[in-house]
């Protein structure tokens, strides 16, 4: 169970036991999103982390906000520092044409990666996420799609049993940036838990 109350007062927003965008946009910041994207990121988690039950338990959405603070380092990055050329040729990621690594490199706060995932995805939204791919970079469309992506992997139980080594190895295919995603899971525990 998640207590509203006792987040919102260690946020410092007014206690009311109502998570709300105000209360979301608070730890969006507190977890190192710049105000714009906070607020911006606070308004749609407002409606999909409901619809995804990562508002469910305190501990889905302390895993959610440590790997996606991890994955965008702290909500700062919509789109991936690299050129996205390492992903260049990756049939795994649905990477089959040629520019597609630079195309479909990592955005949005889970940084989604490959034609593949991209396609998926926007079928899933009703977004041509595959034509347009830049608009995951925009906060509020990347957000909807990390929780789908959370949703398809059905990270919510990984979450539920504190298993920070299998969300890792499900969001990133492997083990990169294990420490950076305990500290940031335990920053996000300690607001929320």
């Amino acid at each position: 169970m998640l207590d509203a109350r006792r987040l919102q007062g260690r946020l410092g927003v007014p206690v009311d036991g109502i998570i709300g965008a105000g209360t979301l946009t608070a730890l969006f910041a507190r977890m190192g999103a710049q105000k714009p994207i906070a607020e911006e990121l606070g308004l749609a988690a407002n409606v999909h982390f409901r619809t995804y039950g990562i508002l469910d338990s305190g501990l889905r959405l302390a895993h959610f906000m440590g790997q996606c603070a991890h994955e965008s380092g702290g909500f700062r990055y919509m789109e991936e520092i690299a050129s996205g050329a390492a992903y260049e040729g990756r049939a795994d990621l649905g990477n089959t044409q040629p520019g597609d690594g630079r195309r479909f490199k990592g955005r949005g706060p889970i940084q989604l990666t490959g034609r593949g995932n991209y396609r998926r995805v926007g079928r899933q939204i009703g977004i041509d996420l595959e034509r347009h791919p830049d608009i995951v970079s925009h906060p509020s469309i990347g957000l909807l799609v990390g929780c789908v992506y959370w949703s398809d992997r059905k990270l919510n139980a990984k979450a539920d049993a504190d298993d920070l080594l299998g969300l890792t190895k499900a969001i990133n295919g492997g083990t990169n940036g294990l420490e950076d995603r305990r500290r940031r899971t335990a920053q996000a525990k300690e607001l929320i838990l």
